[in-house]
C-alpha cells in the first residue's frame, strides 16, 4: 500500500532538512568545512649580541653596585670586564658574542645609566698567520722549537675598537692536552710584549683544535 502524495512530500522535507543540518555542522564527512585553527603567536628569538649585551649590562651594574666609582677604572682601563668575559655565565650566551658582553660590563659599570646596546654582532675573529711565522721563528731561536711545534694557528679575537685577545689553537696529543697547553701558553708570553700591533691585548686563550678552551693566561 503506497502512502499518500502529501506524506511523502513532508517526508522528503523533513529529510531535506536533516541532511541540510548536518551539512552546515560540518559532520565527520570530507565535505565539511574545517574550522580555523587558533592563531599562536611565536615567541621572538633575541639576538645573540643583544642577550650577551644584556648579560654583560647586569654584571656590570652589580660590580658597580660592590665596587663604586672606583670599580670603573677597575673594569674598564685596566681590562677588567675583559678577563671576566672568559669565565662570566651563562656561557652559551656569553661565548656567542664575548665583545657584545664586555662591552654591556663596561657601560654597566659606569656611575651613569647610559646604554648604547650594538646593533649587531661586535665580536670579529682575524687569522694572523705571520704572528704565528714570527712566534715561530723566535721559538726556533731561543730553543723553545719543542713548544713551538704544538701551535697550530693564531687567532686575534677583536672586542670592541681596542680590546683584543689572541687565541692559540694546539695541536695538542688527548694524553698531554693540558700540559703541552701550558707549555706553549709560557712560550708565547714570554715572546709576547703585550702590545703587539694596535689596541691592547689581554688575555692568551689556547685551544685544542675543535676550538674548545684549554688553558688561558693573561698577557702584558
Amino acid at each position: 500500500m503506497r502512502a499518500p502524495a502529501r506524506a511523502r512530500s513532508a517526508g522528503l522535507v523533513v529529510v531535506a532538512a536533516c541532511l541540510g543540518l548536518i551539512t552546515s555542522c560540518g559532520g565527520d564527512g570530507d565535505g565539511g568545512s574545517a574550522r580555523p585553527e587558533p592563531s599562536v603567536s611565536r615567541p621572538t628569538v633575541e639576538p645573540a649580541h643583544t642577550a650577551a649585551y644584556e648579560a654583560g649590562w647586569r654584571e656590570g651594574k652589580r660590580i658597580f653596585e660592590d665596587g663604586g666609582k672606583g670599580a670603573a677604572v677597575r673594569e674598564v682601563v685596566w681590562g677588567g670586564c675583559v678577563r671576566r668575559s672568559l669565565t662570566a655565565r651563562p656561557r652559551e650566551v656569553v661565548d656567542k658574542d664575548r665583545g657584545a658582553w664586555v662591552l654591556g660590563c663596561e657601560q654597566g659599570v659606569g656611575s651613569g645609566a647610559d646604554r648604547h646596546p650594538p646593533t649587531g654582532p661586535v665580536t670579529r675573529r682575524v687569522p694572523d698567520p705571520d704572528l704565528l711565522r714570527r712566534f715561530r721563528s723566535w721559538a726556533a731561536a731561543q730553543g723553545e722549537r719543542q713548544s713551538a711545534r704544538h701551535a697550530g694557528r693564531v687567532v686575534l679575537v677583536h672586542l670592541g675598537t681596542h680590546d683584543y685577545d689572541v687565541e692559540l689553537a694546539c695541536a695538542c696529543t688527548a694524553g698531554s692536552a693540558k700540559d703541552d697547553a701550558r707549555r706553549l701558553a709560557d712560550a708565547f708570553a714570554t715572546w709576547w710584549d703585550g702590545d703587539d700591533g694596535d689596541g691592547t691585548a689581554w688575555n692568551l686563550v689556547v685551544t685544542d683544535p675543535t676550538g674548545q678552551r684549554l688553558f688561558t693566561r693573561a698577557l702584558g
